[in-house]
């Protein structure tokens, strides 16, 4: 990925890549690992990745922060690589390389650059999950800008207007309210090759411990409100359900009184999940349980037994045939 061919490919005075040559590239440097995805699961990956990365560049704080962005991405890699000095040296190479042709830009420039790959991205409205759960992306795909946090360095808490004459000297001032909750920038991110960047951008979204949501939206309650006369399991579910329990062997419909034998399906990560979601659940949510006991009485497992037996085929002895009509009945089994 960081090969100095293909570094000084991607630094050479070109045009922006179309969508479909981006995807090629992308996928080719996917597959250059021992990784194997199927179509479904690159589509996935990919979506991901534009995603994560116009989220990036779009609540950039200035436009020049996003080099501080790019930054984050080569110090990540760097962490995975410290013991490979072959593939760090090429990171910081190009590191160097990005310092050296983005270092001096103006910001009109650096804007220019921000609002091109914005364009680029600007009909990809794909929902992702981890950004709904944080509630930093709408249902519609959009992503919410804040109204609060540290302003771009540089830059005042806004809530003032000042007023100059012909002169330049101020004359007025004039405060409004904002309506948000900002700050002023405790400092600016660091653009050396080791240094404190301050901008979270572009650093592993994963890392966040994020509790698990189980209560119920507003809109899930008022579906829930409008739906009570409809509480009742469906009457074919439960026979379903009473089915599969009689061919493994038994049913109870009643709590075990202590600890039972078998297995126990479980659709939560934890025991502290499915806790937590049976007391926030509503009373007439609460259906009754069906405990299937796959260990029951003697009767019930000759009738296992016998059911199964229905099954087995015995073989018949093959009658003497010629070698031809053996060599066609292989044929066949094959």
């Amino acid at each position: 990925m960081f090969n100095r061919k293909f570094m000084e490919e991607l630094f050479k005075p070109q045009e922006l890549y179309s969508k479909k040559a981006l995807r090629t590239v992308y996928d080719r440097l996917a597959h250059a690992s021992i990784m194997r995805l199927n179509q479904a699961s690159m589509d996935k990956l990919y979506d991901l990745m534009t995603m994560a990365f116009k989220y990036q560049v779009l609540l950039c704080p200035r436009p020049k922060d996003v080099l501080l962005v790019t930054f984050n991405h080569l110090d990540t890699i760097k962490g995975f690589i410290q013991d490979s000095p072959t593939i760090l040296h090429q990171v910081e190479e190009t590191f160097r390389q990005l310092t050296e042709t983005y270092g001096g830009l103006s910001a009109g420039e650096f804007q220019l650059i921000r609002q091109t790959l914005l364009s680029f991205f600007q009909d990809l409205h794909i929902r992702v999950s981890i950004f709904l759960k944080d509630r930093v992306q709408n249902s519609n795909g959009r992503f919410v800008l804040p109204v609060s946090g540290p302003v771009p360095w540089g830059t005042e808490v806004p809530g003032l207007i000042r007023m100059f004459n012909n002169k330049g000297k101020e004359v007025k001032k004039v405060e409004f309210k904002h309506g948000g909750h900002y700050v002023t920038a405790p400092k600016e991110g660091s653009f050396e090759l080791c240094g404190d960047r301050v901008l979270k951008l572009g650093t592993n979204m994963y890392s966040i411990n994020r509790p698990v949501e189980t209560h119920m939206s507003g809109a899930s309650k008022n579906l829930a409100s409008r739906t009570q006369e409809s509480i009742v399991p469906n009457p074919l579910a439960k026979e379903e359900l009473n089915l599969l329990a009689r061919l493994m062997g038994g049913m109870e419909i009643k709590k075990a009184s202590g600890p039972e034998p078998g297995f126990r399906l479980n659709l939560f990560t934890t025991d502290e999940e499915e806790e937590q979601a049976a007391l926030t659940r509503p009373e007439e949510l609460s259906y009754e349980v069906i405990n299937i006991q796959a260990t029951q009485d003697q009767q019930r497992h000759k009738e296992l037994a016998r059911i199964m037996g229905e099954f087995e085929v015995t073989e018949q002895p093959r009658p003497s045939t010629s070698k031809g009509d053996d060599l066609l009945a292989m044929m066949d089994e094959l």
